[in-house]
């Protein structure tokens, strides 16, 4: 699940097709991130890995003057987000790379969101100073993201349900837990510009 190839094809299409689960599974993270989005003022917003789209359409349902842009590697849940919002004037879902992605000349996200998108970013450094270049001056950065096993259930009690693996991921390497060490995601962050 850590290759873009997964994501554009079998995961994605996987996650497309379960999409409601996956949006009651990370309900109670969606309304944190939102309540979170109350600390920042902002017109426009990009959701970075919006996955089938719960994020993008509960900021653009809940503030009807912003502007939403969702963006996901994934043609399949890019689809799916696309035909949850076509009711709604101000969100759109773009198919891309949000480490590559160009916007359209007029938008320049001041919020910048993700939740569990941004651990998957092949080159986090150059992916989060692309971002800093694209936001507007004084953008504003929330992201969700795994903490380490030994904090998340989720993980410790997978592994001890499962057979040891004999090659174990670099650390860091592209992936759920790729920003579990608090210290390494300040590394990526300050340099690019996020506070």
């Amino acid at each position: 699940m850590s290759d873009t190839r997964d994501w554009e094809g079998k995961t994605g299409e996987s996650w497309a097709q379960e999409y409601r689960r996956t949006d009651r599974s990370f309900g109670g993270l969606t309304e944190r991130l939102l309540a979170k989005t109350r600390e920042f003022s902002f017109a426009s917003v990009l959701d970075i890995g919006c996955g089938a789209g719960e994020l993008s359409l509960a900021i653009a349902r809940g503030r009807q003057h912003v502007q939403v842009v969702g963006v996901d590697i994934s043609e399949q849940l890019v689809e799916v987000a696309r035909n949850r919002g076509e009711h709604l004037l101000n969100v759109e879902f773009e198919l891309g790379d949000a480490a590559a992605w160009t916007p359209p000349a007029e938008f320049r996200p001041e919020l910048l969101i993700s939740r569990h998108g941004v651990m998957f970013f092949a080159d986090p450094k150059a992916a989060f100073a692309h971002l800093a270049d694209i936001a507007a001056p004084a953008a504003g950065l929330l992201f969700s993201c795994f903490r380490s096993p030994a904090e998340n259930e989720l993980f410790s009690g997978l592994g001890a349900l499962l057979p040891p693996r004999e090659v174990k991921p670099a650390p860091h390497s592209p992936g759920p837990l790729a920003f579990a060490d608090p210290g390494y995601v300040r590394s990526i962050l300050e340099p690019a510009g996020w506070g």
